[in-house]
């Protein structure tokens, strides 16, 4: 497996819109882009642009949010997964997998539309790790 770039780091918040306030005032951060919901993932989420990746902040939709948990654990938040970009998706699957990495479900499309999956943080030295097809 070839490392692509860094397409983004997810963090977990119980309040994107506190979040926006953090990175717009504390950080900096000039371009802000609107929440969204995504129902089928059960969050919201919000993309901040940095120099050279962004912060994709996540926001629980509800009490059955794979995000929920996390924040129960870490009630402020805080850094959630990296993702990294990849050419084929599918074939990055199969080459985790050969490697007896635990994907966490299949392909699907994620917040920039593209095709993700992730890998267990056990198997990623600690890391939840999203993976992502390269944006066309």
């Amino acid at each position: 497996m070839k490392l692509g770039p860094l397409n983004h780091v997810g963090v977990a918040t119980p309040s994107i819109e506190d979040s926006i306030g953090f990175w717009r005032d504390v950080m900096g951060a000039t371009k802000i882009h609107d929440p969204f919901d995504m129902p089928s993932q059960g969050v919201k989420v919000c993309f901040v642009d940095t120099p050279n990746t962004q912060i994709e902040l996540i926001e629980p939709l509800g009490a059955d949010s794979p995000i929920a948990g996390f924040l129960e654990a870490n009630p402020q938040g805080g850094q959630h997964h990296l993702c990294f970009e990849v050419p084929n998706i599918h074939a990055a699957k199969e080459e985790f997998e050969a490697m007896g990495k635990r994907v966490l479900g299949e392909p699907r499309v994620g917040a920039h539309g593209t095709l993700i999956f992730f890998v267990h943080p056990k198997d990623m030295g600690g890391v939840l790790t999203e993976i992502m097809e390269t944006p066309k």
